[in-house]
């Protein structure tokens, strides 16, 4: 069955799926489903169960294999995993696991960092930071473990359009290769530059675990051996670097 439905989708792309073979691809990559949100689950505050991640993500999946087009000579591993992301993104956004307290601490460090920034003309230490909220170290560092679980969401939520999300999926799908207007080249060569700018205003420390986390994708516990640091501390420095990265982000979207 595997066999036919690789050649449903890519031999004879203009035939459709029977039933059948609809099923057995839902089959084949329920496993990809369950590893995608285990990896997801690891960002996301603890009262938040795996079972929650993964049923959002098998309607995702479902999704991919209803909409999926293989006349766009993509893989369609690829294009279910954006679909899978999609989804379950949107039931962490639905679930509004962030209390108005978390957020008012969030916007306080927002704030704090903009402003430290602008006063000193370079990224600023942890340590003025927390002098310009009014509290000590330790008490900042305790703020950025309360909002730990939001880089899951932050850096993705620029891209929402009203209550139903509706931009969503189509921003994941924009981010496959594909036929591209004029129009799609430069917006994406734009915000490469944006996201490129944006790095360069963190610290050498943020760079690095956002770049070994995102892009080598390891752990906050493999970082930690790295950098020779704590998983506690990689932990703040990664939440720093996402709401400092968010920040940017979202200038750019609200010009």
């Amino acid at each position: 069955m595997r066999n036919a439905t690789k050649d449903t989708l890519y031999t004879n792309p203009a035939r459709k799926m029977c039933e059948k073979e609809r099923e057995a691809l839902i089959i084949q990559y329920a496993p990809f489903v369950k590893y995608i949100a285990g990896k997801m689950a690891m960002k996301v505050p603890p009262n938040i169960s795996l079972d929650e991640l993964i049923s959002a993500g098998t309607l995702g999946l479902v999704d991919a294999v209803n909409k999926f087009d293989p006349v766009r000579e993509i893989q369609f591993k690829t294009y279910a995993e954006f679909r899978i992301k999609g989804a379950i993104l949107d039931e962490l956004r639905g679930m509004d696991q962030f209390s108005r307290s978390i957020r008012k601490k969030i916007q306080a460090i927002e704030d704090a960092i903009s402003t430290t920034d602008a006063k000193l003309g370079r990224p600023a230490e942890d340590e003025e930071i927390a002098e310009e909220m009014g509290v000590g170290l330790e008490v900042y560092y305790e703020l950025l473990a309360d909002v730990q679980g939001y880089s899951i969401l932050s850096l993705d939520e620029f891209i929402k359009a009203g209550s139903d999300h509706s931009e969503t999926q189509e921003s994941y799908k924009n981010q496959i290769k594909g036929e591209k207007t004029p129009v799609h080249y430069v917006d994406r060569m734009e915000l490469k530059k944006v996201i490129a700018n944006a790095l360069k205003t963190l610290t050498p420390k943020e760079q690095m675990v956002i770049s070994l986390y995102y892009y080598d994708e390891l752990t906050l516990k493999e970082i930690g051996s790295v950098m020779d640091l704590t998983e506690s501390r990689i932990s703040q420095i990664h939440t720093k670097a996402i709401i400092k990265l968010k920040m940017r982000l979202k200038s750019y979207y609200e010009f």
